[in-house]
């Protein structure tokens, strides 16, 4: 058997067509807001933004091919 790693609160994955709210590139992150809104990054703002977006952030969800920096922020 083979084990599987699941991230911590996680929000609804994300669609292909979604895009950053920033630059309008591919979206390879969402995070929820405590109030239920939502943000979705690309991967360059993502990172550029992760420790502001923790202090925020009550679940957030990844595209698989992306690390985002902020996961481990999340964790602790």
């Amino acid at each position: 058997m083979t084990p599987t790693l699941t991230p911590p609160a996680t929000a609804a994955s994300l669609a292909a067509d979604e895009r950053c709210d920033r630059c309008n590139a591919a979206g390879k992150l969402r995070v929820t807001l405590a109030g239920g809104s939502e943000l979705v990054f690309c991967g360059h703002h993502a990172n550029k933004y992760a420790n502001d977006l923790v202090k925020i952030a009550v679940q957030f969800k990844a595209d698989p091919e992306f690390t985002w920096r902020g996961a481990d922020l999340m964790a602790n």
